[in-house]
């Protein structure tokens, strides 16, 4: 879809549950809205490391839209993994800021980590 490597790079690490620190930019800010909880991670090393927690089982995306930004792309996303031997999903979405080809900048919603009976549940409610 682009020519944002670095965005490419970011979403074959979070599949394959290895997030590099060189795509991030050596001053990055994670600033991350989660459930209940809002933070900031500084340093690419930090960055790195907060984000390898998250995606910390190699995983799958059922969808991934990318739109293009002036300074980055704003990437939404749901993600699949089994923990534990059960499957879990998140949805996300993550304006990225790039400066010389790295993210500086990733600014991060996440609904949460949800296990397949949860997510079962979500989609009963939806088709009621």
């Amino acid at each position: 879809m682009s020519d944002n490597t670095v965005v490419d790079d970011l979403l074959a690490a979070i599949t394959n549950a290895d997030i590099p620190a060189m795509v991030f930019h050596d001053e990055a800010v994670l600033d991350a809205t989660v459930p209940n909880w809002r933070y900031q991670v500084r340093t690419a090393p930090a960055v790195a490391a907060e984000l390898a927690k998250w995606y910390a089982e190699p995983g799958r995306f059922q969808a991934v839209q990318r739109t293009r930004l002036p300074d980055g792309e704003l990437v939404e996303f749901t993600l699949t993994w089994n923990e534990d031997g059960v499957e879990h999903t998140c949805h996300q979405a993550h304006i990225l800021q790039l400066q010389e080809n790295h993210i500086i900048k990733d600014t991060a919603w996440c609904g949460g980590r949800w296990p397949a009976p949860l997510v079962a549940e979500m989609q009963a409610a939806a088709n009621a």
